[in-house]
């Protein structure tokens, strides 16, 4: 049973699961756009807004948060110096997804994540 359960399985097991959204948060915030299937672009959408988020809050504890999530410590520090200029007067919504045609080998569902 899937009762109330909010958290998109991808089909791995726990451990993979993470590895696999700190991988794609971190090279989304890195090249700024990735093609992805379209389920896993979803699931990574909080998890890249939580990262902005915490880099507009500037804080040190956000931080040591933000380098605790992303694998690469200087593009903690690239998005901690820039995340207020840029997302300063947004109030959530940093990210966007677009849809684009089916992939070939399996026919999965694909689409674009960006930052906006």
């Amino acid at each position: 049973m899937r009762h109330r359960c909010r958290v998109p399985l991808l089909g791995k097991p726990a451990d993979q699961r993470r590895a696999l959204m700190r991988a794609l948060a971190t090279e989304l915030i890195r090249h700024g756009r990735i093609t992805t299937t379209k389920v896993r672009a979803k699931a990574i959408r909080s998890e890249v807004e939580k990262m902005i988020t915490l880099a507009k809050d500037g804080s040190l504890s956000s931080r040591r948060r933000a380098l605790g999530y992303l694998y690469d410590k200087q593009l903690v520090h690239a998005l901690f110096e820039g995340a207020k200029e840029r997302y300063g007067d947004r109030n959530g919504g940093y990210t966007r997804v677009l849809r684009t045609v089916p992939r070939r080998g399996d026919n999965a569902e694909m689409a674009i994540i960006e930052l906006v």
